[in-house]
């Protein structure tokens, strides 16, 4: 069985955030488990799936996931290492008013009608940013939860996520290759490679990503490399050990890509968090 720790990094009357992280042991679905009010997770490490009927929504730094209250899903885990994410119970209320009237169930309550959401580079540059600064007590509670509202408004902003519309079978395929990137981050992955790995030709799987996700294979994997460097900081003196960890050709490169993502490069955004 795989195992859970929580540990709480803000609570006030409005919200209440908890760094959750599980050891990942546990390949089968677990027993259904539900939530006890509605929360947006925001994976921060590793990858799992979360099963939700016929459905399924890849975990990993790329996605926000919802969890509706009293929603029976199951959880399982298709690569070793475990995972962590951020998990934000809002006051109800509060998240009525932000969340889009498109995206939630009819109905009494608050329930997103979709699993999952794809998040941009500047919303998980606020996870990693709000991970860090609590866990050091550099931030002020008033500032924490203006910057988690302003995550959360980034989150589901029509500009900045995306919701995935493609048909069940091409929504598999691109979790395959979700979880094949996920298994080695550091890996220059070519398409035929990929291609072989999943059983499908280059031409077929760019285009099938692409209709799902709404960005190319290439930018997907670097989101998720600069995501696990977010994560990593702190880890690492010399961040061109870490640039070489995850699979860039130089620190130059690793850096370019930093500053593009994310609008500042990775020294001052390990200044920023006090990391």
């Amino acid at each position: 069985m795989s195992s859970l720790t929580s540990k709480v990094l803000l609570s006030t009357e409005s919200l209440t955030l908890r760094n959750v992280q599980c050891s990942g042991t546990c390949r089968h679905r677990s027993a259904e488990e539900c939530a006890s009010s509605t929360q947006l997770v925001f994976p921060y490490r590793g990858v799992y799936l979360r099963h939700l009927g016929k459905t399924q929504a890849v975990a990993d730094a790329n996605h926000v996931l919802f969890f509706n209250a009293q929603e029976g899903y199951q959880v399982s885990h298709p690569l070793d290492g475990g995972d962590a994410c951020l998990s934000l119970d809002l006051n109800e209320t509060l998240l009525a008013e932000l969340a889009p009237k498109s995206m939630l169930q009819a109905g009494g309550g608050v329930a997103f009608r979709g699993q999952s959401l794809r998040i941009d580079a500047r919303a998980q540059a606020l996870v990693a940013l709000l991970r860090h600064s609590l866990d050091n007590g550099s931030i002020e509670p008033l500032e924490a939860e203006a910057l988690l509202l302003t995550l959360v408004c980034r989150s589901l902003g029509p500009r900045t996520s995306r919701e995935p519309a493609s048909t069940h079978a091409r929504q598999r395929l691109a979790d395959r290759v979700k979880v094949l990137l996920a298994s080695d981050l550091s890996r220059r992955w070519t398409l035929a490679e990929i291609g072989e790995e999943i059983g499908s030709s280059p031409v077929y799987l760019t285009q099938v990503f692409r209709q799902v996700e709404g960005v190319p294979l290439y930018r997907y994997q670097l989101q998720l490399r600069l995501a696990r460097a977010l994560d990593l900081m702190g880890e690492y003196d010399d961040l061109s050990a870490l640039a070489a960890e995850l699979g860039f050709s130089s620190h130059s490169h690793f850096a370019n890509a930093f500053r593009q993502a994310y609008g500042r490069s990775p020294t001052e955004f390990r200044r920023s968090a006090r990391v």
